[in-house]
């Protein structure tokens, strides 16, 4: 799965947030990295929150997401370079103050960087991927893969000969779920909706079976 660097300028104005943090999700979903959503969302909010609390509104900022080889990075840039962010020890009832404590409590790590005409500040999560352009999803999704291949490996033609023993239906129809199953997890992890999917799925078979099912 491609994973590309993207990044988005804007200006900062409390309305961003929420549209930043539905741009997350969306990419992250499209990623395949829907376990880091909530986390990447909260990274987000708090980090462009802190730049309209302590460097103000109207300020330019750009939003940069990329792989750091299996940890997702999110990057806030900011033009100065003087209001750096900090940890304060904010009491728990308290409405501010709290936000990079918040970062670091949902983030591996993170960090400031300052350049000539900015500073960026960064903080990365770990995704469970074995590769910068790996999927996740586990065992499920490695069998679906090579399912996949063998399936259309199956729709070459060949001898009848070679033709496999037939299961028993209960066989069959147990290793038929689990595939279904599998196959919803491998459409997850690739960005795509299931439920969607189920839906054509079911419509492609009621037409094929023309209506004999009624």
């Amino acid at each position: 799965m491609s994973r590309k660097p993207w990044d988005l300028a804007f200006v900062a104005e409390p309305e961003a947030v929420s549209a930043l943090r539905r741009i997350m999700r969306t990419h992250l979903g499209l990623w395949g990295l829907h376990e880091t959503v909530d986390a990447a969302q909260l990274c987000v909010s708090e980090l462009v929150s802190n730049v309209i609390a302590h460097v103000g509104v109207g300020t330019p900022i750009t939003l940069a997401v990329s792989m750091s080889g299996t940890y997702l990075r999110i990057e806030v840039h900011d033009p100065d370079t003087r209001a750096l962010p900090t940890l304060l020890a904010a009491p728990t009832d308290s409405e501010s103050g709290r936000g990079m404590a918040l970062v670091e409590a949902v983030c591996d790590r993170w960090g400031v960087q300052l350049r000539a005409d900015r500073k960026v500040v960064w903080c990365e999560l770990a995704t469970g991927l074995c590769s910068p352009d790996g999927h996740s999803g586990g065992a499920r999704v490695t069998r679906v893969e090579a399912m996949l291949s063998l399936y259309e490996a199956a729709k070459l033609p060949r001898p009848a000969s070679l033709d496999p023993s037939p299961l028993s239906v209960a066989v069959a129809q147990a290793t038929a779920v689990d595939a279904i199953a599998d196959l919803l997890h491998w459409l997850r992890a690739h960005g795509c909706d299931p439920d969607e999917a189920l839906d054509r799925a079911q419509i492609h078979f009621e037409a094929e079976c023309g209506g004999r099912l009624n």
